[in-house]
């Protein structure tokens, strides 16, 4: 589950706070250059979601220690450490909150897509079994098999793929070394356009990576993708939100600022449609 307990109270204060969370994360990402190790961080921590049980999913639980030594999060300690520098600035903010907040900021600030964000997910201290997040060295079948346990389709599993457009893998974390794009510091759509050129001297393919390219059905988005950035950046703030709210349900407050702001606009393009009617009587 997302979290235990009573749920994060989402007022306007939290809202408040959560902006001004948004403008040290930026100011940090920047300086630090550390978007990819920011966007690794909320991908692991909500990646880990099982539809079937409901566990797993962005509720914080990577910064516990047990799970932060599973093998697919080796690397991440720098990153958690750097967001305690923001958890310890605006403490009234979730650690959910906070990685899935750096996410959505890392990829905005090196050029990506702006991601809707919805707060008020719940801190857990309970961490799933180790083995829920995909392993490189493994295909399709693979890939299909950790994704649809959380919920997500073709198209979601070859749009969140292009995050590796940002980083660079570490032989000593992934046991694989390199750039998958000649920009790792730009969020853009060269992780699609390095796929199909094939093998290149000094890019990374993993095998997960060449899945992609293999497998019939994911590469239509492949090559949907290296031709329309516009697209990629569309199919990937969609998955991207997806992604960090899976098993998230926005408490009661925020859906009726939502609720309230939809009617706003209703009764707004109501008014202007009644005035041109009568305008043409």
């Amino acid at each position: 589950m997302i979290g235990r307990g009573k749920k994060q109270l989402v007022d306007g204060e939290y809202l408040k706070e959560i902006e001004r969370a948004r403008r040290d994360l930026r100011a940090l990402i920047s300086t630090k250059q550390c978007a990819p190790s920011m966007l690794r961080l909320a991908w692991h921590d909500a990646g880990t979601y099982d539809e079937k049980t409901k566990t797993g999913g962005p509720n914080g639980s990577i910064r516990n220690e047990e799970e932060m030594e599973h093998r697919a999060n080796r690397g991440l300690k720098t990153a958690v450490a750097l967001c305690e520098e923001i958890k310890a600035k605006h403490p009234k903010i979730t650690y959910a909150d906070l990685y899935q907040l750096a996410g959505v900021v890392a990829v905005e600030v090196t050029g990506g897509p702006t991601i809707d964000f919805v707060p008020g997910r719940v801190d857990s201290t309970e961490s799933p079994e180790e083995g829920r997040l995909p392993n490189a060295d493994f295909g399709a079948e693979h890939l299909r098999e950790v994704f649809n346990r959380m919920g997500f389709t073709d198209k979601d599993i070859v749009a969140l793929s292009g995050g590796h457009t940002l980083g660079v893998a570490h032989k000593e974390i992934s046991g694989y070394e390199g750039f998958w794009t000649k920009d790792p510091m730009k969020f853009d759509n060269s992780y699609y356009v390095e796929l199909l050129r094939g093998e290149r001297r000094g890019l990374l393919k993993l095998p997960t990576d060449k899945a992609l390219v293999d497998d019939p059905r994911f590469r239509r988005y492949v090559e949907l993708y290296a031709k329309d950035e516009y697209a990629f950046f569309r199919d990937y703030a969609e998955s991207h939100k997806k992604l960090s709210e899976l098993g998230f349900n926005p408490p009661l407050p925020w859906k009726k600022i939502v609720s309230k702001a939809a009617l706003g606009v209703i009764v707004s393009v109501t008014v202007i449609i009644l005035y041109e009617l009568n305008k043409n009587e």
